[in-house]
């Protein structure tokens, strides 16, 4: 019995983090990261003690709760940057990014407002916006990704994106895909499309996509 009770003291640990990292997610997924510890706390039917815990403060509740949309989320931009054709490649991480945030307005929400001086979330986001600077670059140069394009113009994108938060969830992906081909047709190069407002250059740091 005594070399039972770590074990069992351990793997009820490890089932009250499961759980309250499941209720993060269908929580952040729901209403965005605006939700209380207290909510994810009931939700998960733990005490507002054992959750803070095993997650001291609220931002390692989401960098918890969405390592495997970080995951995905650079798997996707690596994919794209591996694909020999450029336009293609930025065509493929728009339809997939949009697919994939579109199904949690709490990743998009998280991803969009992390703190560049303490967040996990910004670090990641730094790196796939330069990875994804590099694509845009490389397109431009292949002439197919309209010149006037900056990395704030898909910083834009996402954060548009969120509206799909509000389409139900069984047309969902539909949406997202149709709204992704929308947007590969906007930002495609033509003959008529040099003389767009500019944008504000404010979300994305550092990054720059070369002309």
């Amino acid at each position: 019995m005594p070399d039972r009770l770590p074990h069992m003291l351990r793997a009820d640990a490890q089932d009250n983090r499961d759980r309250i990292l499941e209720a993060a997610r269908a929580l952040f997924a729901e209403k965005g990261i605006g939700i209380t510890m207290r909510e994810v706390a009931r939700r998960a039917e733990v005490g507002p003690a054992t959750l803070y815990r095993r997650f001291p403060a609220k931002q390692a509740l989401i960098d918890a709760a969405f390592a495997d949309e970080m995951r995905s989320c650079r798997q996707i931009v690596e994919d794209g940057c591996a694909d020999p054709d450029p336009w293609r490649g930025f065509c493929s991480v728009i339809e997939r990014i949009t697919v994939l945030n579109g199904r949690n307005q709490g990743f998009v929400d998280a991803f969009m407002s992390a703190n560049p001086e303490a967040d996990g979330l910004a670090a990641h986001r730094a790196a796939l916006l330069s990875m994804l600077a590099d694509l845009a670059g490389r397109a431009k140069k292949a002439g197919r990704l309209r010149r006037d394009f900056v990395i704030d113009d898909l910083v834009l994108v996402l954060l548009t994106g969120r509206g799909l938060a509000a389409v139900p969830p069984a047309r969902r992906e539909t949406s997202a895909r149709r709204f992704a081909a929308l947007v590969v047709d906007a930002f495609r190069e033509t003959d008529t499309n040099a003389d767009s407002p500019p944008t504000s250059h404010t979300y994305s740091g550092n990054a720059t996509v070369p002309g």
